[in-house]
């Protein structure tokens, strides 16, 4: 924590966090909710899921043993978190028209723009100096997707919304088309009533899982999740999963854009999460095109970063075996068919032998 003294308590902690909140909003999140640190029942979760292997290759998720679950422990002196919400959602009918268009090539909604780790960090860090500017200098740590925290069930504690079926959190008012982050605080503050969930019998999200990665109701098989597929994943792609990926080169939506809750998702014109390099609408041979100095010039300052260049051509000629047979489509493939890169050729090869068996 920034501050090595322990903070002064406020004098009334209950205005202190509707304060917070309010700064919240100003800074550009559009929901703030603070939730305590006792995580017991998800500790018990969390450790069950890595005993069974359903975290694949995602070593770092058991890496930090229990301390994902215990925010005492990774930043001593945690009583609260505050938990945010920033909006990314955009017009569901232009995601369904690319997944139906095999000619194109389908990114995950919150990885179109600018990554939002940056953008997100960077307000959090400015809302917590104005926090320390109206009371003074206070323990905190700001975090986005960067250190061991169970963001979902903290976000749930602090009332933002419920973990679904699918694994994802859902604001009843607000759809799941929203990212996480979080300040650790050594503020006494009020904790907020944690969401109810409100998923019923609904099994939307389950149903359409393309490899039916959701094994049971708020259980993820992630070895077999496209999002883990097409971004974390090393090397070769199960043969039987990669006609399931479709056209899907980045991550994958298909759960969240069935969920009902998501009628209620806001549209947002964040600027930073505007469509870039035409993303929105690229195809699948342009993209394929793309040189490696090219796909870095591109992709600076995006999500898609993440996945390096082998990825990206392992992915893309995937969808490019999946994708309706045309002399461009083939072209492209054989175009690519003695790249130096042993995987990307195998995954090349395995969509021309799709061609050539329709």
């Amino acid at each position: 924590m920034p501050s090595p003294v322990a903070s002064t308590p406020p004098a009334d902690p209950a205005l202190l966090a509707l304060r917070i909140k309010a700064l919240a909003r100003e800074a550009g999140f559009q929901r703030c909710g603070i939730a305590g640190i006792e995580l017991g029942a998800d500790e018990a979760y969390l450790r069950d899921w890595l005993a069974n292997g359903l975290y694949g290759s995602m070593e770092w998720m058991a890496r930090h043993g229990d301390k994902r679950s215990r925010p005492q422990e990774l930043v001593p002196g945690t009583l609260r978190v505050i938990s945010v919400g920033l909006d990314y959602g955009q017009d569901p009918d232009e995601a369904w028209r690319t997944l139906e268009d095999g000619s194109r090539a389908y990114v995950a909604r919150y990885a179109l723009g600018r990554d939002y780790h940056k953008l997100m960090r960077n307000r959090l860090q400015r809302l917590a100096e104005r926090v320390a500017g109206e009371i003074g200098p206070f323990g905190h740590r700001v975090f986005v997707d960067s250190a061991p925290v169970l963001e979902r069930a903290l976000a749930r504690n602090a009332g933002l919304g419920w973990i679904g079926k699918h694994t994802c959190l859902i604001d009843r008012d607000g759809g799941s088309w929203f990212f996480l982050g979080e300040i650790y605080v050594d503020l006494p503050l009020p904790i907020d009533p944690p969401a109810s969930a409100h998923c019923g019998t609904c099994v939307r999200c389950i149903d359409i899982c393309p490899t039916q990665a959701i094994v049971a109701p708020h259980q993820l098989d992630a070895r077999r999740c496209i999002a883990y597929l097409t971004i974390e994943h090393e090397g070769a792609i199960d043969e039987a999963l990669r006609p399931l990926i479709g056209n899907r080169i980045f991550g994958c939506d298909d759960c969240q854009l069935v969920c009902p809750w998501n009628k209620f998702a806001m549209r947002t014109d964040e600027p930073d999460f505007r469509a870039r390099n035409r993303l929105d609408q690229a195809t699948l041979v342009e993209l394929f095109a793309w040189s490696e100095d090219e796909f870095l010039q591109r992709t600076e300052g995006s999500p898609i970063r993440r996945s390096g260049y082998s990825r990206w051509l392992r992915n893309l000629a995937i969808a490019l075996g999946n994708a309706p047979r045309s002399p461009d489509i083939v072209e492209a493939l054989h175009a690519r068919r003695g790249i130096d890169d042993p995987v990307v050729r195998e995954h090349v090869e395995w969509a021309l032998r799709r061609h050539e068996a329709a």
